[in-house]
């Protein structure tokens, strides 16, 4: 049975909540560290949902759709990769559903990106891909912000998808919903520039997994972005941004 979670504004700040039965059932911690209801409930008419994220890190894939591997070939090469190809975000990218994209000054061109995340639920150390799923907490959306610009020009990935605010999160995290077959789709001002499926992942949710904790450990709540199918492109001030993966939802931001 899928459950779902977020992370909301109260007036005693932010909280975790179980949503269910038109209902936000608040929890006395994060789910994924065993948070329990407490016994209030506010209704969801009017909450204000934060990024499902309490700290730690942020693991994204690169090249990991055989399609955007194609429309990306003229500016970083046309290989498709023998092993996934990872980069991190660091914590002060994280951005709320609703919330702003700054463009940066330094840059000319900022895309968006959306993407299916993977919300981890246990330790996860030198797991083996078969077992990998047994460690996932919950699925959510993501959009992961690039200075296009900025990334090509400097070789390297890291400056360019780091900028403060570039990865907006939510806008809650499902339960156990299978990351296969999951549509997934990015509007930019209501018009439809990604359409794509997690069945075409490159490397899919357990490989990722068990090639991460190879080296790196994941603990609850880290997150893992799985990658961005074909149809980025650029966004400017006052556009308005979507990645829709259901039953997740619509994460939504806007570009000041």
């Amino acid at each position: 049975m899928n459950r779902m979670f977020s992370r909301i504004e109260t007036g005693s700040g932010a909280r975790w909540v179980e949503e269910k039965d038109g209902k936000a059932y608040l929890l006395s911690a994060a789910p994924f560290l065993g948070g329990k209801e407490t016994g209030e409930s506010l209704t969801l008419d009017g909450i204000r949902r934060l990024a499902p994220f309490d700290g730690g890190k942020m693991i994204c894939v690169g090249k990991n759709y055989f399609d955007h591997i194609e429309e990306m070939k003229a500016s970083f090469g046309d290989g498709v990769p023998e092993k996934p190809v990872l980069f991190i975000k660091p914590s002060t990218c994280i951005n709320n559903p609703e919330g702003g994209i700054p463009y940066p000054a330094v840059s000319n061109r900022v895309d968006y990106e959306g993407e299916l995340a993977v919300v981890i639920g246990k330790k996860m150390t030198h797991v083996k891909a078969e077992d990998a799923m047994d460690y996932v907490f919950g699925l959510t959306a993501a959009n992961d912000v690039t200075a296009r610009d900025i990334q090509k020009s400097e070789g390297q990935w890291t400056r360019g998808k780091a900028f403060d605010l570039f990865a907006p999160l939510g806008p809650k995290i499902v339960t156990g919903l299978s990351p296969e077959g999951l549509t997934l789709i990015t509007r930019l001002n209501g018009k439809e520039r990604q359409r794509g499926n997690t069945s075409l992942l490159i490397h899919g949710v357990p490989e990722l997994l068990a090639f991460i904790t190879e080296a790196i450990t994941l603990l609850p709540g880290d997150v893992v972005l799985t990658g961005t199918p074909a149809g980025v492109g650029a966004m400017q001030k006052g556009d308005t941004v979507e990645v829709e993966i259901q039953p997740i939802g619509v994460l939504r931001n806007h570009v000041v």
